[in-house]
């Protein structure tokens, strides 16, 4: 979908807590937000809208994932190879 992004320039936030991960751990929230926000971006470029309200899970996948993960996340939508259902 998106190579290299880079969160909006607004000021910093901590994501909200998401009763679903009540854990310390947050490794599956992020990749949860990182499938959310591939899957809004994608249904809304395919309803032809603005991509706005998809910036939340985007914002809350940088803050809680490593960047190289994403990286390889996005290289593997980019190369077909990447496990998730988006």
């Amino acid at each position: 979908m998106l190579d290299t992004q880079k969160p909006p320039r607004k000021k910093w936030w901590t994501p909200p807590f998401d009763p679903r991960f009540p854990n310390q751990n947050q490794t599956r929230n992020c990749y949860q937000n990182f499938l959310d926000y591939q899957r809004c971006v994608k249904t809304m470029s395919r309803r032809g809208k603005n991509s706005e309200p998809c910036e939340y899970y985007f914002r809350v996948y940088n803050s809680l994932c490593p960047t190289s993960w994403v990286q390889n996340w996005n290289e593997q939508i980019k190369d077909g190879t990447f496990a998730g259902k988006i």
